[in-house]
């Protein structure tokens, strides 16, 4: 039987730095790194409540909420929000220029 030698193997670094010099994962990890944010710019009570759910095109993120009285109350807000948002937005130069209050998004883990 012939022996098989594999020798040319890729790092987990050489992967790595291939992945990540992808436009396409860039832009994700981006906007991973900004739906993280939510919690501190929505605050403890909206939290829970609601969640990033995508970014569409001109700096629009969509927000999914548990109820229309969620969207409303945030929708209200929705100046300051922006405003709490910039920070961090411009850390990972990117833009948010609305959001968008959707309740129809909203999915509920099933309990385990």
């Amino acid at each position: 039987m012939k022996k098989i030698l594999y020798t040319d193997f890729v790092s987990t670094e050489e992967l790595m730095e291939e992945l990540l010099e992808n436009r396409d994962i860039q832009k994700a990890v981006k906007r991973s790194n900004l739906c993280k944010f939510w919690g501190r710019v929505a605050g403890a009570k909206f939290a829970s409540k609601s969640k990033p759910f995508s970014m569409l095109g001109g700096g629009v993120m969509v927000i999914a909420c548990e109820t229309p009285a969620v969207a409303q109350e945030l929708m209200l807000k929705k100046t300051q929000l922006l405003v709490k948002f910039k920070p961090y937005a411009d850390s990972l130069k990117m833009k948010v220029n609305d959001l968008r209050f959707d309740t129809k998004k909203w999915h509920n883990e099933p309990e385990a």
